[in-house]
């Protein structure tokens, strides 16, 4: 397979109205309430509805588009798209994962497809024609049918889109098909068109339009950027190597990352994408860059990092994460598993599951094991709702901040205690009482430290956790520890005993509200 990045999606904006005959002869797209209903009647009009159907023109892709009865009119229903395969012996299993993921998907959700729309889109190598491109993915088309036909689901129709024209493997007809293939209709021009503009149906461009914004760097800066991680790598690979030190580099990653989302935020507006992300490119140092793509490494940083998903922090965050996957060049690829994770969760959470799937298919790419990048990517193809793993952040969140004051204000009255002793009065006006409750504080929290390190020494290596990550202070949400109801004495934070692979060490099943 060339990519994993779109599954069935439960969509269904369309309806086909009549009989359906052997070809999807009548198809219309309707819009809630009492918005006019837009019939399709051609294959020229089901080639033109394809960038409507998805959100974006689809380019070296099939494309299964379902069709299912509602009351005595069919429906469009889910639809599923898969890059195609370089490589002919690769086909029939692309045609059959394709069908038997769309077809199962939609029985799932109750709504099991009777009919099928399929397009195979293509544009000529170099000396090729479009007609040739037709010709050579006939035997494609023919598996995606048979595929089809052992489900009991038809192909009603099936074309091929390349190179401005489009062809119908299922109409022989010259009137309406002919062999030279039928010229495409400009973009924006058709009914259908200022139907979904009426809508507020938005087509985003191409996929590879989008890829581009979340691949590496291969210009003359990424050599600069590349001796920049180079250079922080040794330090900062060896502080998350220390317990002692990983909470500092946590503290210093996350602090850096709101001060670039602030400058990002506070930037002038730019038109179009390629200038959005130019102008983000000029906001952030080759050295800041750096510290923030190694930091995120870290499991429970990159976690943290994750709670800015809504909100005024969800514009800055995801321009962020683009922007520094566009950073993990030459041999630091393996790195942007992290912030491609992040860009397809704020993606997802703030509702653009388009940019969602490809942000989340890259990171497998980049790092096939990234469990988190697993899960979501899962969860979105899936359908669910990203509440839940929000709801988990924020609880993660509020209760972290609720540590860090109840710490802040145990240092505070230790410094007041400090003050009296030196005025010459008694360190503690509460007399021996309050005297013993801070010696069991501190006990309480040696003891506590003490079972810590007994836990981890026991933990089995490579023992596999499901549940989301815990807290810094290691509270888990919606859970009171005994041992933690009072802020340990010292205000040292809890570092734990992770490894700087984020999501590579668990595996399972997608647990609720997150990894």
């Amino acid at each position: 397979m060339t990519n994993h990045s779109e599954a069935t999606g439960p969509a269904e904006n369309g309806d086909i109205t009549g009989p359906a005959p052997d070809r999807a002869a009548q198809t219309s797209c309707e819009g809630p309430g009492d918005e006019p209903q837009v019939t399709l009647r051609t294959p020229a009009e089901l080639a033109d509805a394809l960038p409507y159907l998805l959100g974006y023109r689809p380019e070296d892709s099939i494309v299964l588009v379902a069709l299912r009865d509602r009351d005595g009119r069919g429906r469009f229903g889910g639809r599923a798209r898969l890059g195609i395969p370089a490589h002919k012996e690769d086909w029939a299993s692309a045609a059959g994962q394709l069908v038997h993921g769309l077809v199962t998907g939609s029985e799932r959700r109750g709504a099991r497809p009777e009919q099928m729309v399929a397009y195979l889109c293509q544009e000529p190598s170099p000396g090729e024609t479009g007609r040739q491109v037709m010709e050579r993915l006939r035997p494609l088309a023919q598996k995606l049918r048979v595929e089809c036909g052992t489900l009991d689901v038809p192909v009603v129709e099936a074309l091929c889109i390349s190179d401005g024209r489009f062809w119908s493997y299922c109409c022989d007809d010259q009137a309406c098909c002919p062999s030279e293939g039928v010229p495409m209709g400009l973009p924006g021009t058709s009914v259908l068109a200022a139907a979904a503009t009426y809508a507020g149906i938005q087509v985003r461009g191409s996929l590879r339009e989008l890829r581009a914004r979340l691949l590496p760097w291969e210009h003359s800066a990424a050599r600069e950027q590349q001796a920049a991680l180079d250079s922080a790598g040794t330090r900062i690979v060896l502080q998350l190597l220390d317990d002692a030190m990983r909470a500092d580099v946590a503290e210093e990653t996350l602090a850096l990352a709101e001060r670039v989302m602030s400058r990002l935020a506070d930037a002038p507006p730019a038109s179009g994408m390629p200038e959005e992300d130019l102008r983000d490119d000029r906001l952030l140092g080759h050295d800041e860059a750096a510290t923030l793509i190694l930091g995120l490494q870290d499991r429970t940083t990159r976690d943290r990092a994750a709670a800015w998903m809504e909100g005024d922090e969800a514009a800055p965050a995801l321009r962020l994460w683009r922007a520094l996957a566009r950073r993990c060049v030459g041999p630091y690829g393996e790195h942007a598993a992290a912030p491609l994770t992040l860009a397809g969760w704020v993606a997802w959470s703030v509702g653009d599951e388009l940019e969602a799937r490809e942000a989340l298919a890259m990171a497998l790419g980049a790092d096939p094991d990234y469990l988190f990048a697993r899960l979501l990517h899962q969860a979105c193809n899936e359908g669910l709702d990203p509440e839940s793993v929000r709801r988990c952040l924020r609880t993660e969140r509020t209760e972290r901040a609720d540590s860090g004051r109840a710490e802040a204000g145990a240092a505070d009255g230790g410094a007041a205690d400090s003050s009296a002793a030196e005025d010459g009065r008694p360190p503690e006006q509460g007399g021996a009482e309050g005297s013993r409750r801070r010696r069991t504080r501190s006990g309480a929290g040696a003891d506590g430290s003490a079972r810590r390190r007994v836990r981890a020494q026991n933990r089995e290596p490579g023992a596999k956790v499901v549940r989301p990550r815990n807290p810094v202070d290691g509270t888990r949400p919606g859970t009171t520890r005994p041992s933690r109801t009072r802020p340990r004495a010292s205000g040292k934070k809890a570092t734990g005993g992770r490894g700087t692979r984020p999501g590579d060490t668990c595996s399972g099943k997608p647990a609720r509200g997150g990894e």
